[in-house]
């Protein structure tokens, strides 16, 4: 067994691998970026070695700085974490050539899983059925559009390296193919340095179901599958174990393919085989089709962790060091139901765009386990991933569990940066998937009442206002009277586009009255607690200008400069990046003429590409920033004509 080993990656991940080694007696090296000189798996870890610029290609994609750390370190080991070089053939040999252990298969099984064309090509040897589509090394946009035609639309367009949705674009119409191609290359060239892309039919009712598995390289077992059908532009967002509606035959022949896949390239470690299941009928044994292998742990291991009670892991590590697999498929059972969700920093109503920020609160509730690789007073980086955590539950059945997820979620509190949390929310409370109505369109047909903005209950604005004015405090024996008349105070708050005049007047006796609008809230001091109609007041945050009151999923109020309030709003006369990126292509010029909705550039931030639009028909006026160019949120990309009146 490893003295010590070296985490090759950042985030909650990192904290992941070292809370289980160090559990182990295993002691942990932690490498960071000039980004997470101070971030949670820096101190997690017993040391931590500096190698490089916030940048993934400045830092944690250096593997010859990774390695030097290692040896540098005394790290007996690697372990690659998910994502950055975790899939990357060339890093575990070197790893390898440098003396090491990397704790994950080998080059020669990442090499054969690698590119999606050639994989789906060796299951096929390998008994595994696979989705029709082409997987061809010629590239040409004619012969894709082609093949296309000949597997019949709608189709989609795959990256043939990596994963997480970058690179896939689904295209329902022939007249749309050539734009999507062009985006699906130039996404998959920035997030996997390949360009190459592969096109399979898209199956009407799908479901996203995959298998965990585990080899020593010998033999493999699989853990039973998780559902990760609730999904966002091809990226999970809720993930669960086992599957809902499945049977222990299509289990049976599910485990069996993704345990023939394993088998077949000698794979060693923790691994997910991926299945596309049609669920217009149930699900069937003949139903579904391998898409691909994700040779590494998941970001949703989690899950079958807990109806399986195997830290997987601690198990990567020890299969790593020379021990054979600790059980035979016989001996694993399914308790209960888990479920993940995943709390991202990203604006929903501005269409799930990331976000940054300062988090200035976090706390998850009891009940569940989060997994998180941030702290209260940390910044959400505009370099990496805007994942906040992983909550997750367990519980007897699906629909205990189900419920537990919802109150953890709304236990949640989050200040600092805008979450998905309250879409989360939503997704938890969502009828059909609490039937197990699940598909990966679930949230694309339903995203505009799954996105719909709860009524703001007058208690928490009314508590809002409280804080703000430092109200919320325990009353003093005098508080409520100045020259023996009632107290009077104002403030004024905004949520969103909607302002607040607020007005409180104190009688003493712990007892106030907040009106606003038409509303009118008795807030008293009982017991050690303000109540507020006879509720108990939420909890909340305050700083700086703001208050984040902790009711449906979290509100955020601000406390406007007064003198501002009559500000104009800004014309639409220039587009501005709605968040910190890079811009990757401008496509338009000084004096070009341009309709609503047209392409004008693309930014590229926390992995992903965002088109931005034109907001009229006009003439740019000027472009402001050049290809290549790092911009902050809100900066001025390209100016429009002004229009006369």
């Amino acid at each position: 067994m490893f003295d010590k080993i070296l985490i090759a990656n950042r985030g909650e991940i990192a904290c992941r691998v070292i809370r289980s080694a160090q559990e182990m007696g295993i002691a942990t090296v932690a490498v960071y970026s000039d980004a997470d000189a101070a971030a949670m798996h820096v101190a997690l870890a017993d040391e931590a070695v500096h190698i490089g610029g916030p940048a993934p290609a400045e830092s944690y994609l250096r593997g010859d700085r990774i390695i030097a750390a290692a040896q540098a370190s005394g790290a007996q080991a690697i372990h690659p974490g998910y994502g950055f070089l975790s899939e990357n053939p060339d890093f575990v040999e070197a790893v390898e050539a440098a003396g090491l252990t990397f704790i994950g298969p080998s080059a020669r099984a990442i090499r054969a899983m690698g590119l999606k064309d050639a994989a789906k090509a060796l299951m096929e040897e390998a008994g595994v059925p696979v989705v029709p589509g082409y997987h061809g090394a010629d590239q040409s946009d004619d012969l894709l559009k082609e093949a296309a035609e000949g597997i019949g639309y709608p189709v989609l367009i795959k990256a043939v390296a990596g994963g997480g949705g970058k690179g896939m674009r689904l295209v329902e119409r022939g007249a749309d193919f050539a734009d999507a191609l062009a985006s699906a290359r130039s996404e998959a060239q920035t997030a996997f340095g390949n360009p190459a892309v592969l096109i399979e039919k898209f199956v009407t009712a799908p479901r996203h179901i995959e298998v965990q598995v585990f080899g020593d390289g010998t033999r493999a077992v699989h853990l039973f599958e998780r559902d990760c059908s609730l999904q966002r532009r091809h990226q999970k967002v809720i993930e669960e174990a086992p599957a809902p509606g499945m049977t222990e035959e299509v289990r049976a022949a599910m485990g069996a393919a993704a345990v023939r896949a394993a088998e077949a390239i000698g794979y060693a470690g923790a691994g997910t085989v991926e299945f596309i299941v049609d669920g217009s009928d149930g699900l069937r044994a003949d139903g579904f089709w391998f898409m691909e292998m994700n040779t590494r742990l998941q970001v949703e291991h989690p899950v079958t962790e807990a109806i399986t009670g195997v830290d997987l892991v601690e198990w990567q590590i020890r299969v790593a060091s020379g021990e054979p697999l600790p059980v035979a498929q016989a001996d694993l059972t399914i308790t209960g139901h888990a479920f993940e969700a995943r709390l991202y920093a990203e604006d929903v109503p501005r269409g799930f765009l990331p976000a940054t920020g300062t988090l200035s609160h976090l706390a998850f509730p009891g009940g569940c386990r989060a997994d998180t690789g941030v702290r209260t007073g940390d910044r959400i980086s505009p370099h990496y991933d805007p994942m906040i955590a992983k909550v997750i539950v367990h519980g007897p059945t699906r629909r205990i569990a189900l419920q537990k997820l919802a109150r953890a979620l709304a236990g949640t509190e989050v200040a600092g940066s805008v979450t998905n949390l309250a879409f989360l929310g939503a997704l938890a409370a969502h009828e059909g998937f609490a039937r197990g109505e699940v598909d990966t369109g679930l949230i694309g047909r339903d995203l505009q009442a799954l996105v719909a903005e709860p009524e703001v209950p007058v208690q928490a604005v009314a508590w809002a206002g409280l804080v703000a004015l430092g109200l919320d405090r325990a009353p003093g024996a005098f508080d409520g009277f100045a020259l023996w008349v009632p107290m009077r105070r104002a403030v004024v708050l905004s949520l969103g586009d909607v302002v607040y005049d607020i007005s409180v007047e104190s009688g003493g006796g712990g007892e106030m009255t907040v009106r606003f609008d038409t509303a009118e809230v008795t807030a008293r001091w009982r017991d050690g607690r303000w109540t507020l109609d006879g509720t108990p007041a939420p909890a909340h945050h305050h700083a700086a200008d703001r208050v984040t009151v902790f009711r449906n999923h979290g509100l955020a109020f601000d406390v406007p400069d007064p003198l501002a309030r009559d500000a104009t709003a800004a014309s639409g006369d220039v587009v501005e990046a709605p968040m910190p990126g890079m811009v990757k292509a401008m496509m338009a010029g000084a004096g070009d003429h341009v309709t609503a909705g047209q392409r004008l550039a693309v930014l590229e931030a926390m992995k992903m590409e965002h088109v931005l639009a034109a907001p009229r028909d006009g003439i740019v006026a000027e472009v402001l920033v050049s290809e290549g160019t790092q911009v902050e949120a809100g900066a001025a990309l390209i100016r429009l004509e002004a229009v006369e009146d």
